[in-house]
């Protein structure tokens, strides 16, 4: 039902044209995408060396703006959709290698042993031990492929790919809102009916072998189903022109809607918008700015390595202290310190926002229901939807990009507050009620200081989504390390374009690796490792 009332929208909105050669892309790229990182997977299951290889290349691909992958795919393969194809897979590729890695890890001992002692050679215990064994994790690493997937498929249509993507971008260019969000939420619905359709696949009961002799149907009958209404459907549309092509006149469109609720709020409210972000800028935005810029750049990596040293050791100060270094280097600081900038700022007020929203959520069933509806659905939307009513409430500059991001960025610090403070053992909850805590200094004094570091690593998500996004925001005039890969790709400017990325990559990576030695050591020090 849920699967069929989204492919509804599909063609009752009139999407139904695009989002088939978004599907089509999206069925040819996302086999090669699982394929490619199951192979990779194995690889580094079996070697230790590859696979010492294989994850620090799996953390840069992970980090460094998408842009940076269409640039080098650009000029190699020129601008076509089998560029754009070429580009979703690299892209989608990490999180199934990954996921693989782990699944074989986790096939217990015993299994693998028993198929050593049914004489299975190295590529048979690989390929009827422990694939099918692990089957139903790789299902999760099927998943992210195809979230992906869907997710580039507007920054693909840049190189080429038509689809849902690009009605996206040009709504974006011509600033026409309601077609804009109709296609974004086409893409997210195609992604939640292929999301449930993956998961009822792989949480599907295994058949029942019967000895007793059965009919075809009784055998087969989901299989016969869907190729009978297949059937019947085609044949339908030959005969009935109104089967095989929706008539526009019964097509529905929010496009007027939504045009007419931004002119009704520039035109009633556009001195208090403009008055409150010209304060922010000016009082909040602007100063910050320059405190960044005027920092010395030795100043910059000397504490970068030394935080680094105290939360990790001298492993991790080095490492960092070394990336922070790259970034000079290679000329790029200005644009780091502005990237940093609005990456800080953003990633400020997202946790502002957030935060209380996970407690309220994590002590209160029914706002949990309605918060978890309301992030999926901001999860799934494209990151370009963003853009439009942001540019068309505050036009362009630091100010939308800043919104444009924490809309995009905020939802893993709510996701993963109010699974820290759930988390909580209910016997420690107990203990600090016995000791006379109010619910106020549970609250302050428990459940925080214990969910702090499933609170940080949802801070920690927020940085690297705020990171992923400013890139895109690029193109509503901000002037960072995203403005460098943009251009780069508008120039088919290779090394610019990487270099660029690489910094972004590693401004994540130090993040990153600092916020994680701090949760770490939190654990350790509660006796949660």
């Amino acid at each position: 039902m849920l699967a069929g009332a989204c492919f509804s929208y599909l063609v009752v909105f009139g999407q139904w044209d695009s989002a088939m050669i978004t599907l089509s892309s999206i069925i040819i790229a996302v086999p090669i995408g699982i394929a490619g990182g199951v192979m990779l997977g194995v690889v580094g299951h079996r070697s230790a060396r590859f696979r010492a290889v294989l994850i620090p290349v799996l953390d840069l691909m992970q980090t460094v703006p998408v842009f940076a992958y269409l640039v080098p795919v650009l000029l190699l393969f020129g601008f076509s959709p089998v560029s754009a194809m070429i580009a979703t897979i690299i892209y989608s590729m990490p999180p199934m290698v990954r996921v693989t890695l782990l699944a074989l890890e986790q096939v217990s001992a015993e299994v693998v042993e028993a198929g050593s002692m049914a004489g299975c050679t190295r590529r048979q215990l690989m390929s009827k031990v422990l694939l099918p064994s692990a089957k139903h994790s790789l299902m999760v690493g099927v998943n992210q492929v195809v979230m992906l997937s869907l997710n580039m498929v507007i920054i693909a249509s840049m190189i080429g790919a038509g689809g849902l993507g690009f009605d996206v971008l040009t709504a974006l260019r011509r600033l026409k809102i309601g077609e804009g969000i109709e296609a974004g939420v086409a893409i997210t619905l195609l992604a939640i009916a292929l999301d449930r359709i993956s998961q009822a696949y792989a949480n599907r009961s295994p058949p029942l072998h019967s000895t007793v002799p059965q009919s075809l149907w009784a055998q087969h009958p989901h299989k016969i189903l869907f190729v009978s209404i297949v059937g019947i459907t085609w044949l339908a549309g030959i005969y009935f022109p109104v089967m095989n092509n929706y008539p526009e006149s019964w097509q529905i469109t929010t496009g007027s809607f939504w045009g007419d609720l931004v002119r009704y709020i520039n035109v009633n409210y556009f001195d208090q918008l403009e008055n409150f972000k010209n304060f922010l800028l000016l009082n909040i935005m602007i100063p910050f700015k320059r405190f960044l810029l005027a920092l010395p750049w030795v100043a910059v990596v000397a504490l970068v390595g030394l935080g680094g040293w105290q939360l990790g050791g001298r492993r991790l100060g080095l490492l960092t202290a070394a990336l922070a270094s790259f970034i000079a280097v290679v000329g790029l600081w200005t644009k780091a310190m502005v990237t940093l900038y609005l990456c800080g700022m953003s990633v400020l007020i997202a946790s502002i926002i957030g935060i209380p929203i996970g407690i309220l959520a994590s002590r209160n069933d029914r706002v949990h229901r309605f918060v978890g509806v309301v992030i999926d659905t901001l999860q799934t939307l494209p990151s370009f939807v963003y853009l439009m009513p942001v540019v068309m409430l505050f036009r362009v500059g630091d100010f939308a990009a800043m919104l444009a991001v924490i809309a995009y960025a905020v939802t893993p610090v709510i996701r993963y507050t109010d699974h820290g403070i759930r988390q909580i053992a209910p016997d420690l909850l107990e203990a600090a009620l016995q000791a006379g805590c109010t619910r106020g200094q549970l609250l302050r004094k428990v459940q925080i200081p214990l969910a702090l570091p499933h609170i940080m690593l949802g801070v920690n998500q927020t940085i690297m989504m705020a990171l992923s996004m400013l890139v895109i925001t690029a193109l509503v005039g901000t002037r960072e390390l995203g403005q460098e890969v943009y251009i780069a790709l508008t120039k088919a400017d290779t090394g610019r374009g990487i270099i660029a990325g690489v910094c972004v990559a590693f401004i994540a990576i130090i993040a990153d690796r600092m916020i994680g030695a701090w949760s770490s050591r939190r654990k350790r020090e509660y006796g949660f490792d």
